[in-house]
């Protein structure tokens, strides 16, 4: 199974630890948020542990607040590099957002103000990131409501410039890209034409709801449904203009049985082996 974590995964969540041990499905990899193994010891690393014997892992951080102002938090720091060297992740990935200020931590990944002087303090913490860690990062693209008027460099463009500041490595999101571009008119071309494909070392796919207000309708990235068709589409369009990547589904509220993300992961499968068929 290891050797297959370059193909689709599923994101590791805790009512599947059972189902996942007893039925060792045959999916690529999974991935984790690692700030819920933050603590020493209990059940959670206990199945854990078990189940890295059988797959590789991602490590998905949701916490680092790269975006923001404050020092990065090198308690947080800390646990992070103390997980890796104990479970040795393939991937480590985090978010071009922010969730901290002075004082506060808020749960949710904030959008950020695009600008030279952000790109600079974004690049500059990444680094500092990669040199505690010892490991590369791959940033992920957000999903966004709202844009600031200072910003002035295009969000695509912004992202897409990363990896020659830093080093780095992208995450490519299909589902945050369509919320985005939905949200804000954009075109999702754009989008893709910006990103070098060398640079994407992990697409991301997840379900989003439309909601409708009086002044509108907006999409939200949910992670709490199936994968829309738009997004499947999408999704064809980037592996065949990028080529295969590791593909994760996400789903984090609402969260299925067992099987049925499984049968959502055979989907993003059943593309990328027949690009694989296609280009051989």
């Amino acid at each position: 199974m290891k050797a297959n974590h370059q193909w689709a995964g599923i994101g590791l969540r805790h009512p599947h630890y059972q189902d996942i041990l007893a039925g060792l499905p045959d999916l690529g990899w999974l991935e984790l948020h690692p700030e819920n193994y933050f603590g020493k010891g209990g059940l959670p690393h206990e199945y854990l542990s078990k189940i890295a014997t059988h797959y590789d892992l991602s490590f998905h951080g949701v916490g680092m607040s790269l975006g923001g102002e404050p020092p990065l938090d090198l308690t947080h720091l800390k646990r992070l590099g103390e997980l890796i060297e104990v479970y040795k992740p393939v991937r480590i990935s985090e978010h071009m957002s922010f969730s901290a200020v002075p004082g506060r931590h808020m749960h949710d990944l904030l959008p950020m103000l695009y600008t030279s002087e952000t790109l600079t303090q974004f690049c500059d913490r990444v680094k500092f990131a990669q040199d505690y860690l010892g490991r590369q990062l791959l940033i992920e693209n957000p999903s966004s409501y709202l844009q600031f008027t200072q910003s002035t460099i295009p969000e695509w463009e912004f992202f897409a410039s990363l990896p020659q500041h830093t080093g780095c490595g992208l995450l490519l999101d299909v589902n945050n890209v369509y919320v985005t571009c939905q949200n804000h008119g954009f075109d999702a071309d754009d989008y893709l034409t910006a990103v070098n494909a060398s640079d994407v070392e992990e697409i991301h796919l997840a379900g989003h709801t439309l909601k409708h207000f009086p002044e509108g309708s907006i999409c939200i990235d949910d992670h709490g449904s199936e994968i829309k068709d738009a997004v499947w589409e999408l999704y064809a369009q980037t592996i065949a203009a990028m080529g295969p990547k590791p593909t994760l589904i996400e789903w984090d509220t609402q969260i299925p049985s067992l099987s049925v993300l499984m049968a959502q992961r055979e989907l993003a499968q059943q593309k990328l082996e027949g690009l694989c068929g296609s280009q051989g």
